[in-house]
């Protein structure tokens, strides 16, 4: 196994692939499906993404030409493990991202792509899930460089946007004092739900997925899209609703929906920037206001609060945030 700089495995494994997947779980997986849309928006590249416990017992159809993308925190997940393994025997190249190089996953993958998260100790992954989309991100814009994607200008602004994510987590975490009002809140509640939509759909999903984990509160997190589709039957008085929803091309659609959830009388707890807050008006009960960011910075920002709010629900709640009941920090067992 190699462990090679980004370029290097955009070069090999990304430059001629006619698709890739990529394979994971939990928290990792959500990581992957953010991907998903900066490997198709940026490198032009078809993107799948899949839950590793899944994957094999369908008999995927893998790529001809492209690699497959695994991605684990500690490198041994039975489950991605076994996902490896058998794109392996049907001739696939393997890519990890791992942040443990010396790990199972790590040393049968063809190429290692660390993502220097450090050790994290409790078991809900929360800096491991912001490296994670760090490294994907980078990973999406050398494929994209590689596969004549990405114009000289659009790399000096990706990598400008990249070199101030330290800065503007720390901005982000800014909002500490807010979020942790609006989690007292959320507290007593039985059920949340979490919308989002494009990029910020999986930022959706891991947002409940925290919540769900740490505090033992049932979240569900939904295409903002879909609410039409049948979660509006779930809208009812005072159910605590979390959209995020940074100022893009998609914000008009989610705000719609939000409409939708406010007239049903629900209560709106809004994760955008500046420019998304103030267009929204009065529409949201409570905001948490993100720093300024674009398409490739504002997911990887709009994992900060989702993590402070799941963390202070918990904390109102009194549970253990860094051991939850009946959860492993790696799952080595199907």
């Amino acid at each position: 196994t190699q462990t090679l700089n980004l370029g290097d495995v955009a070069d090999t494994m990304f430059a001629k692939a006619d698709r890739a997947v990529a394979i994971a779980c939990g928290t990792a997986y959500y990581a992957a499906h953010t991907a998903k849309y900066w490997f198709e928006q940026k490198a032009k590249l078809a993107f799948e993404t899949d839950i590793a416990s899944e994957f094999r017992y369908r008999e995927p159809v893998l790529p001809q030409t492209g690699p497959a993308m695994f991605v684990s925190q500690s490198g041994e997940t039975a489950d991605t493990l076994a996902a490896l393994r058998y794109c392996r025997q049907n001739g696939t190249p393997a890519v990890a991202v791992v942040n443990v190089p010396e790990s199972s996953i790590a040393r049968e993958a063809a190429a290692i792509v660390p993502t220097y998260a450090g050790p994290e100790i409790g078991v809900a992954s929360t800096k491991a899930f912001t490296a994670q989309l760090s490294v994907l991100a980078v990973l999406a814009l050398n494929a994209a460089k590689a596969r004549g994607h990405l114009l000289p200008g659009d790399e000096v602004m990706a990598v400008k946007s990249l070199m101030a994510l330290p800065r503007k987590v720390t901005e982000a975490l800014e909002a500490q004092d807010d979020i942790r009002e609006i989690a007292k809140t959320l507290a007593p509640c039985r059920d949340v739900l979490f919308l989002g939509r494009g990029r910020y759909y999986p930022l959706a999903l891991e947002g409940a997925l925290k919540l769900k984990e740490v505090s033992y509160i049932h979240a569900e997190g939904y295409a903002a899209g879909e609410l039409k589709h049948g979660p509006i039957a779930l809208i009812e008085k005072d159910l605590p609703v979390v959209v995020i929803a940074p100022k893009d091309e998609l914000f008009e659609k989610t705000i719609s929906n939000v409409e939708e959830i406010r007239a049903r009388g629900a209560r709106v707890i809004l994760i955008s920037d500046a420019a998304g807050i103030k267009a929204a008006g009065n529409r949201a009960d409570h905001v948490i206001c993100l720093p300024d960011g674009d398409d490739i910075s504002l997911p990887v920002l709009a994992a900060v609060p989702l993590q402070l709010l799941a963390y202070h629900v918990a904390v109102a709640k009194g549970t253990d945030v860094d051991q939850p009941r009946n959860l492993a920090k790696s799952v080595t067992v199907e």
